[in-house]
């Protein structure tokens, strides 16, 4: 399944959005495409993507289900184009998602739907759950070997260092101004 944790979509600014930090008033996020960085205020409505689920004529679909259904279908390649002929896009998500309720989700969700789908492919942020717990499950370990090389290096440090004997205070960086 496709990973859209952290990916938000923001009421008003056209484009998706990375969440980088939080701010005193609100958050900070980077636009995908073109990496701008705004501050994103509390009042401002925002919806993240993996909080989002469209109507079928049973339970909802998360739309992470349907981008990897689009994903599979398309082999990583990109989906129709979002401005394409509203029959083209109702027969393509037809094909996507067969029981969608065809009441309720109306072209234009369709079209925003393609349109986020094309914003993740083409920056590269089209990424499924398991292959980011491998590269975190990597990260730690080289984390981990750092860790280990740092502390040789702390230790080899330490060693080169002079000694000094017992009762005698090291001075050094300290100024001295006189008597007292």
């Amino acid at each position: 399944m496709i990973d859209l944790t952290g990916i938000i979509s923001i009421t008003g600014q056209p484009g998706l959005f990375k969440i980088v930090a939080q701010s005193k008033n609100g958050i900070i996020v980077e636009g995908l495409a073109d990496k701008k960085r705004v501050n994103v205020y509390a009042s401002t409505k925002v919806s993240t993507l993996s909080d989002i689920s469209m109507f079928t004529t049973g339970d909802d679909k998360p739309i992470e289900e349907i981008m990897t259904a689009i994903f599979e279908k398309e082999k990583g390649g990109i989906a129709i184009d979002n401005k394409a002929d509203d029959k083209a896009v109702e027969k393509y998500f037809g094909e996507v998602l067969p029981d969608y309720d065809k009441d309720r989700v109306y072209v234009s969700n369709m079209k925003k739907l393609f349109s986020w789908y094309n914003t993740l492919q083409t920056t590269g942020n089209l990424k499924e759950k398991g292959e980011e717990k491998e590269g975190e499950e990597k990260s730690v370990a080289i984390k981990a070997e750092d860790k280990a090389k740092a502390i040789k290096k702390g230790v080899s440090k330490d060693s080169n260092k002079a000694k000094t004997s017992v009762g005698v205070k090291k001075t050094t960086g300290v100024r001295k101004t006189g008597t007292a």
